[in-house]
């Protein structure tokens, strides 16, 4: 299992304790096999791959971007937003970034809640589910 965390610069997120959670997430989803790459950026940043691969010019907490084969995909994660939002869902910084990543995971392996409904309801339960087990990573 590989995952390499970068980082836009300046933005000093600590790379060991998100590299543990993304491993123990995607063993526990049965990937440990899979590659991950995850980019922490900044609004800026992410409102820009917002804009070009959703043609949506704002910024977003956390975008996925899935491949084939063992590379599982890109999960890239506002660092600005993580910290404007957390608050509302009663997390500190650092376990929003790590709600934003197990999001953006779930997403790569095909889990939708655009739609609302079972399929909303499937996700919501196993990042809730996902992050009660690697909040204390």
């Amino acid at each position: 299992m590989a995952i390499e965390i970068s980082r836009k610069a300046g933005i000093a997120v600590p790379p060991v304790p998100l590299k543990k959670a993304a491993k123990a997430a995607l063993s526990m989803l049965g990937k440990k096999d899979a590659e991950l790459s995850i980019l922490i950026t900044d609004n800026e940043g992410i409102r820009e791959l917002n804009k070009k691969y959703r043609s949506m010019d704002k910024p977003t907490d956390v975008l996925s971007f899935p491949m084939d084969g063992d590379m599982l995909g890109d999960v890239v994660i506002s660092v600005e937003k993580a910290a404007t939002q957390a608050p509302l869902y009663k997390n500190t910084v650092r376990n929003e970034i790590l709600r934003l990543l197990i999001h953006g995971i779930l997403h790569l392996l095909g889990y939708e809640h655009v739609n609302g409904g079972l399929q909303s309801r499937r996700m919501k339960d196993m990042e809730k589910k996902l992050f009660k087990k690697l909040k204390h990573i």
